[in-house]
């Protein structure tokens, strides 16, 4: 099977930079795979139309770079799971995990039996992965999920010492909210900045990864040298829509 970079990265100490896809369309997805990012995640959560049919051409798009290909599910669901894998991601992202029992559920679906409950059939990962993708597979996906929710971090410790997941990812905006703040990225709040030291703390004493969605590639950098271990600095249509600004800005002068 073809070895999960990213894992590899994690095990040399090495920081994931990743990019993130609101649009499924192929060509933007492969634009964004050949900037460089260590991994792009599509997000079938919150991006643009992306529903169970779109994974695949974007993950082909992705296939023609070292990129790893990962995929935000909608929800902590084995058939949104499920999509997303056997169309050849290489790891998900689980939305709405605030106990043990939400992260046994995705690792549930993440896992092939005996260790978990997904279904065999994986289609087009034998294509991107390899022929040995069954035996292989347990070991090479990766599962993050979420922590975006107060109730989520005060149970941090069991969520982190579930077997089979790899690591928790902080979603600030909804983490802020559920603390009754603005919802946003980088926020500076001490109620927010706390929280996400104990999951960050948690991760650390367990040996999981902690990832971040980070507002820029300053941030990212300042997560880094906190302990995190995977940062999402930008969106692929942020990028575009900033680099149409900074065209109009130099014509116009403003």
């Amino acid at each position: 099977m073809r070895p999960n970079r990213i894992k590899r990265l994690w095990r040399e100490g090495k920081p994931v930079v990743v990019g993130w896809l609101f649009t499924a369309d192929p060509y933007v997805v492969e634009t964004m795979a050949h900037a460089g990012f260590d991994a792009l995640v599509l997000d079938m959560q919150h991006g643009a139309g992306i529903g169970p049919d779109r994974p695949v051409t974007a993950l082909q798009a992705i296939s023609t770079t070292d990129t790893v290909p990962l995929v935000r599910v909608p929800w902590n669901d084995p058939v949104y799971i499920q999509y997303a894998l056997d169309a050849g991601a290489y790891g998900v992202i689980v939305p709405l995990v605030n106990s043990r029992a939400d992260a046994e559920r995705a690792v549930d679906a993440r896992r092939f039996p005996p260790l978990g409950n997904r279904s065999i059939g994986a289609n087009r990962a034998h294509l991107y992965a390899g022929a040995d993708y069954f035996a292989q597979a347990n070991d090479e996906i990766v599962c993050l999920v979420m922590v975006e929710h107060v109730d989520a971090v005060e149970r941090v410790d069991e969520i982190v010492t579930t077997p089979g997941i790899d690591g928790v990812y902080i979603g600030p905006s909804d983490l802020a909210a559920s603390l009754g703040l603005p919802p946003g990225l980088d926020v500076q709040d001490s109620r927010h900045l706390a929280a996400c030291q104990r999951v960050l703390d948690a991760s650390l004493a367990t040996g999981v990864v902690a990832g971040m969605h980070c507002a820029g590639p300053d941030e990212a950098k300042r997560r880094f040298a906190q302990g995190f271990h995977l940062c999402t600095i930008g969106v692929d249509v942020r990028f575009v829509a900033a680099g149409a600004r900074a065209a109009l800005d130099g014509v116009r002068g403003t």
